[in-house]
């Protein structure tokens, strides 16, 4: 949007490329919030409000390069009037930190590493979060970058954020319209006894929580579906999975995990006690956004992988798994014969799995054993 022309009584503005397409009625909203609905219909009613010299009216769409033709301001009732709310700016260290997360990067994205524990968004007695330090991501030259997902405080990983109104209106309808693929890394307790398998079990708010915890439910609750393929096991202690959320309810993978009977690693909220390995297994959340592929706007896709934090990483390592195991999973849409490294991955990991299973086996028929008289 271009800066009003000087004139003490009409403004006039150029349409932006972000804009092409919207709504006459959405751009007051997204350039000129303080100006109400009512007002907007009352100037177009009386002719005053034009695009290119037409009369418009609020359910217009409009398009890149036309100019508009505003009335001057009506200035609101000082009873009403309201002090624009303020961010804090962010400290040198808190730009840096911002700037650090971010593993991608274009034109109309950024694509972050969010680490475990940082929430998304703010709320009640949530001070840091990512939304708080999208000013660190800002450009002089362009506007604040808008969250288009979420993740959980205690989940880490690849996390999308929009850069433009445009890219941000994209991306939020492929989310809503699940063209966005995210892959998930857990590490579960105990190991589900199909390897491939899909989870469908309907969600809602469990009663006596205030909305803080989820259940299956049934009767009441919202479709929610998820995939889960077992990537590796540690004998029967825990398994590595790849997950996939179809649907996007609120703490929809952990709730569904758990509701199988392999909840996820350090999740107590949903698989209490028995959520927890001894052996020097961390005690914080397995669950990380691996990987996240969308279209993107301007033609071609974003197809990123976040590195594991490094309890993940270590926790993963102590069991004796390969990262590589994991990574040589295709998604299951993706058609065509992997390439040779990727097989030899697989292979790999899979006469790893043998040996491990043998070995396991031996010591089992060594333990059943007779004893000798």
């Amino acid at each position: 949007m271009s800066a009003p022309t000087p004139s003490s009584d009409v403004r006039q503005f150029q349409v932006g490329y972000d804009d092409d397409g919207i709504r006459l009625d959405r751009w007051f909203k997204r350039h000129l919030p303080e100006t109400s609905f009512t007002t907007v219909a009352k100037w177009a009613r009386t002719g005053q409000l034009r695009v290119d010299g037409a009369r418009a009216t609020p359910g217009d769409r409009i398009a890149a390069g036309q100019t508009l033709r505003v009335p001057p301001a009506e200035p609101a009732p000082a009873e009403t009037a309201r002090p624009a709310k303020q961010r804090t700016p962010l400290t040198d260290d808190e730009r840096a930190f911002a700037r650090e997360m971010v593993i991608h990067r274009d034109p109309q994205a950024f694509v972050l590493n969010k680490p475990p524990g940082l929430a998304t968004q703010g709320g009640t007695k949530t001070t840091a979060h990512v939304d708080g330090l999208l000013d660190g991501l800002v450009d002089d030259e362009e506007g604040r970058p808008k969250l288009v997902h979420r993740l959980d405080k205690d989940t880490s990983g690849a996390l999308l954020v929009a850069r433009t109104a445009r890219s941000a209106a994209f991306f939020a309808k492929a989310f809503s319209g699940r063209t966005a693929r995210k892959v998930y890394w857990a590490l579960v307790v105990g190991v589900p006894s199909i390897d491939d398998g899909t989870i469908d079990l309907p969600i809602g708010k469990q009663p006596g929580t205030g909305g803080e915890k989820m259940h299956v439910d049934e009767e009441n609750g919202s479709p929610a579906r998820s995939r889960y393929r077992v990537i590796e096991r540690a004998g029967n202690r825990a398994a590595w999975v790849e997950l996939q959320p179809f649907t996007g309810r609120t703490h929809q993978l952990r709730v569904h995990m758990a509701a199988i009977g392999h909840p996820i690693v350090g999740d107590g909220k949903y698989g209490g006690p028995a959520a927890f390995l001894t052996g020097g297994i961390s005690r914080k959340m397995h669950l990380h956004a691996r990987r996240i592929r969308v279209d993107h706007p301007d033609g071609g896709r974003i197809d990123v992988t976040a590195e594991l934090p490094t309890h993940i990483a270590e926790s993963l390592a102590s069991l004796g798994f390969d990262q590589a195991a994991g990574d040589a999973l295709e998604l299951p849409e993706e058609k065509g014969p992997p390439p040779k490294s990727v097989l030899k991955q697989r292979a790999k990991a899979h006469a790893k799995s043998v040996r491990k299973e043998r070995k396991g086996e031996r010591r089992s028929r060594g333990g059943d054993k007779p004893p000798r008289r």
